[in-house]
C-alpha cells in the first residue's frame, strides 16, 4: 500500500464510521443548537442512567444502612457506597449531568462481628469515557458547530486493596 492508498482508507473510515463525526457538523444559529445536539445524542450516544437522586450538602459514609434490608440499588449495597452529585458544564450537550462521589474513604466491612469503615481498604471512582457536544464558535463569529468530546464521568466506586507500598 503506498501512502496514497493510506490516507484514502483513513478518510474512508473517519467517513463511515458512526459516531465518529457529526452528520450536521455545519454552522448553525444559536437558537438552533440544543435542537441539533438532542437529535445528534439520540442517534449516536447512548442514553444515561436515569433515577439518580443528587446528594445534599452534607453526607457521610452510611454504615447504619448495612444493618437494615439490603436496599435494591447497586449504589447503596456496595461496600463502598456511593451518591451522585449534578455537574454543568454551559457549553456542552447535554449541559447537566451527574456523577458519582464515593460516600466512604474506607470501605464498610465486618470487623469484630461489627460493621466499620475499615481503611485497610480504599473506596474508588469507577470511571467512564462520556460523549458530550461542545459548542463552537464558528469563524463567522455569529454562528456555532457542535463538535463531539470524550470526558471522563464517575459512574460508581468499588472497594480497592489500600495503595501503600510496604
Amino acid at each position: 500500500m503506498d501512502i496514497k492508498q493510506i490516507l484514502l482508507f483513513g478518510l474512508l473510515v473517519g467517513l463511515l464510521a458512526p459516531g465518529w463525526s457529526l452528520r450536521s457538523n455545519r454552522c448553525l444559529p444559536e437558537q438552533d443548537l440544543k435542537d441539533a445536539a438532542e437529535r445528534e445524542l439520540r442517534s449516536h450516544f447512548r442514553e444515561p442512567p436515569q433515577n439518580q437522586t443528587p446528594l445534599g450538602p452534607s453526607y457521610s459514609c452510611p454504615v447504619e444502612m448495612f444493618t437494615q434490608q439490603p436496599p435494591k440499588h447497586l449504589k447503596d449495597r456496595s461496600l463502598s457506597p456511593w451518591g451522585y452529585v449534578r455537574e454543568t458544564m454551559e457549553d456542552h450537550f447535554p449541559s447537566t449531568y451527574t456523577r458519582a462521589l464515593c460516600l466512604c474513604t474506607g470501605c464498610v466491612l465486618i470487623q469484630n462481628s461489627q460493621l466499620v469503615e475499615s481503611h485497610d481498604y480504599n473506596s474508588a471512582l469507577v470511571v467512564q469515557s462520556m460523549v458530550f457536544l461542545k459548542k463552537e464558535l464558528c469563524r463567522d463569529k455569529k454562528k456555532y458547530r457542535l463538535k463531539p468530546v470524550r470526558v471522563e464521568v464517575a459512574v460508581g466506586c468499588t472497594c480497592t486493596r489500600a495503595n501503600s507500598t510496604p
